[in-house]
């Protein structure tokens, strides 16, 4: 026993085997104030940082409909997934080895187990996030891959952190976790890409089709009415932005706050079609009637989220 206890004592001195939780907890940290960001932009309405109107793909990826889990943005769950990562990375540390050298042990031998665990779940679906990422949605994403790397950062240093002496509990852990994991991902993926077939022809012909008619939408970027508009349209919205939509912020990118002084714009947002002025968040069946758009149509993307 002694023999064992010293031979693991030895091989822990070495560099990765000290410094593995404070790595994944500062990763961890990293990639929860990165989704707490784009959680922000999301509820804001703001347009992320780094992604112009050329080089769109973080937007667009962002509201499509692989971004959503129960309504809510994925960002929410990836940054609880981040803060819990760094709660289990850092919380043995906080008590002391001295003075509580058995509670140290034990919640470093529990925690280490989550950690996988965790890890594990959470690579899984960043894999099937990158599958996406270059095979359906087929356009870039900074933030997306920065949060891809992050977690398969933290799943190696869990891996080879730390002396584990029991391979086969390894093993099955990870196969555990991953299996439930897997099937979770599939039953996801099933559920937005039903959303994504349904949703995606309307929006994107009546995006065009304002377009074409000349529409406008006024706005501005802190409205959170503009921001249930621009839910209502998903990715298409990216075509509306850089074709119809109006910053009326000064602050704003790309603002023309002079043209809506001229144009008398005194809320957000206010639709001008075909000559005619309409406020408020309007669903897509009214746009269509407004513009004499004649596509087809999807009733259950018409009308507002609440």
């Amino acid at each position: 026993f002694l023999s064992k206890a010293m031979r693991r004592r030895s091989r822990q001195t070495s560099w990765i085997h000290r410094w593995s939780r404070p790595i994944i907890a500062v990763i961890a940290v990293c990639g929860a104030l990165l989704t707490a960001y784009l959680t922000l932009t999301h509820f804001t309405g703001q347009q992320v940082a780094l992604c112009t109107a050329e080089n769109a793909g973080c937007d667009f990826v962002l509201s499509s409909p692989y971004a959503r889990l129960f309504g809510l943005p994925l960002t929410i769950f990836g940054c609880l997934g981040y803060l819990s990562l760094a709660v289990l990375a850092a919380g043995p540390l906080l008590v002391n080895a001295e003075q509580h050298k058995e509670l140290r042990q034990k919640l470093e031998d529990l925690t280490w187990l989550l950690l996988l665990a965790l890890s594990t779940a959470t690579l899984i679906f960043s894999g099937y996030l990158m599958s996406l990422l270059f095979l359906v949605l087929k356009t870039p994403c900074l933030y997306c891959i920065t949060s891809a790397t992050f977690m398969t950062s933290i799943f190696v240093l869990t891996l080879l952190g730390r002396v584990w002496e029991d391979g086969g509990q390894v093993f099955f852990t990870s196969v555990l976790v991953g299996v439930v994991a897997l099937i979770g991902t599939l039953g996801f993926h099933a559920q937005a890409s039903q959303v994504a077939s349904v949703s995606g022809n309307y929006q994107y012909q009546l995006a065009e089709h304002l377009e074409q008619v000349g529409a406008k939408m006024y706005g501005a970027y802190w409205c959170p009415h503009c921001n249930d508009q621009k839910e209502l349209f998903g990715p298409a919205f990216n075509q509306v932005r850089t074709q119809v939509y109006v910053e009326c912020d000064p602050k704003g990118e790309n603002a023309q706050a002079q043209l809506c002084q001229q144009q008398k714009i005194t809320g957000y947002p206010t639709w001008e079609i075909q000559g005619k002025r309409v406020e408020g968040t309007q669903s897509l069946d009214k746009l269509a009637e407004l513009s004499g758009y004649t596509g087809p149509r999807e009733k259950s993307v018409a009308t507002p989220s609440p």
